[in-house]
């Protein structure tokens, strides 16, 4: 069970002006479950993306990466991307030059489908697949579905939260539970709106997770400022996340603005306005990172690790993933166990070569476990203990070497963890 997370509800979120959603059932890998999804944009909207760092990444993320490279060459307008389909149950990945020739007929097929909008272009198209690796996509069933999916963009109810819900189920493969958000701000007197839909549960790692993330704004905002947007966002929500340490072959983050919200147009990243547009976007993608990791595959445990006195952040995140990629510590954490001697032992071997061991200090929660770099006097194993049981849980590190600081999420490692994965394929 999903750690501390309820399902998202339609009155939960915001719909976007500017996108229109349908969801259907392909039959992609399993009949009678949604598995096609279809964001279709309007003129103008400016899309920027973040992908994984994989160097085995996956035919749907080449393509989607060669199609943002056109548009931006291009410029807006008449070269802006129109669509995103998106597939559960087959990743197209390791898939070959068929692989990529299945992506770009998935973009053909849209783009044919779309012609109610005018002229669209397979290159206005960014195709997305989440699901098992190394098998043949189904492109046939693909293409059958799409014109009925794509006219159902043109009804009323594309344009509605209920849409959102409906795609943040409709792109989920092993999550137990749909991870979709929405948060406002006022920019320049306008209210805009940010909503985002997300999903992964294991095989997460950045750069990024298992894991496909689509956040939307209506607000209007320079889109040669996308590209650093997105990154920063990635950076502070999907890079700070983690399951098991893998890095998957389709993550995928990408952010849209639709300009349609009224307010005078962000030309700077640094402005008030700015400041309060990104607070909303960095809220979204956070709940949705977290969501993620509350969805970790098997877990029970949700763990915020919190480092902080290091000399750079950097050496923050360096310590923080040993930590969090232990399945020592994420072993003692499932099994409430306070062998904290563990987390110490990962901070050492994280590879800070100048570390000084007798300057850190450890707390787990409010309890200050280590000072000095050994256990603290004061310390009973009885209170670690009782935070030991809580399912959510803080570690905090000080390296007491400088002023900077990380934080990263992540969850235990149990048994169910072994038993979804030997079982996936099944």
């Amino acid at each position: 069970m999903p750690v501390n997370l309820t399902p998202p509800q339609a009155t939960d979120l915001q719909p976007i002006a500017g996108v229109r959603i349908a969801v259907a059932e392909a039959g992609i890998r399993k009949t009678q479950r949604k598995d096609l999804t279809a964001f279709v944009l309007d003129e103008g909207a400016s899309v920027a993306g973040v992908f994984t760092q994989n160097r085995y990444c996956a035919a749907p993320v080449q393509i989607c990466q060669q199609h943002l490279r056109a548009q931006g060459e291009a410029g807006q307008g008449s070269a802006g991307i129109r669509a995103l389909i998106v597939n559960t149950g087959n990743a197209n990945a390791g898939t070959g030059a068929s692989g990529l020739a299945h992506a770009r007929a998935t973009c053909v097929a849209a783009a044919h489908n779309l012609a109610w909008l005018g002229a669209v272009q397979p290159q206005q198209v960014l195709p997305f697949s989440t699901g098992v690796i190394m098998e043949p996509l189904p492109i046939e069933r693909i293409e059958a579905a799409l014109p009925a999916l794509l006219e159902r963009t043109r009804q009323p109810e594309a344009a509605t939260p209920q849409a959102w819900l409906d795609a943040a189920y409709g792109i989920m493969t092993t999550d137990t539970i749909a991870k979709a958000a929405s948060a406002s701000a006022v920019v320049g007197g306008q209210t805009v709106h940010v909503t985002g839909i997300a999903k992964g549960a294991g095989m997460i790692r950045p750069n990024m997770a298992t894991m496909l993330g689509f956040v939307a704004t209506d607000a209007a905002i320079a889109p040669h400022l996308l590209p650093e947007l997105v990154k920063r966002l990635a950076d502070e929500s999907f890079n700070r996340i983690t399951v098991d340490g893998d890095t998957s072959t389709n993550d995928s983050f990408v952010l849209i603005a639709t300009h349609q919200a009224g307010n005078a147009p962000i030309d700077e990243l640094d402005s008030p306005d700015s400041q309060a547009l990104y607070a909303a976007l960095r809220s979204v993608a956070q709940q949705l990172a977290q969501a993620i990791v509350r969805d970790g595959e098997g877990a029970s445990k949700f763990i915020t690790i919190h480092v902080t006195g290091g000399r750079d952040a950097a050496e923050c995140a360096q310590a923080a993933y040993a930590i969090a990629h232990s399945p020592l510590v994420k072993t003692a954490f499932f099994a409430s166990d306070p062998n904290l001697g563990r987390i110490l032992a990962a901070v050492g071997y994280a590879g800070i070569a100048d570390l000084d061991q007798n300057r850190i200090a450890m707390y787990l929660d409010d309890v200050h476990v280590v000072q000095d770099g050994g256990r603290r006097p004061e310390y009973r194993e009885e209170d670690g203990q009782r935070v030991m049981q809580q399912s959510d849980i803080t570690i905090r590190i000080d390296l007491g070497r400088g002023q900077a600081q990380e934080t990263v999420w992540t969850c235990d490692l149990s048994h169910d963890y072994v038993s979804i994965n030997a079982d996936y394929r099944s």
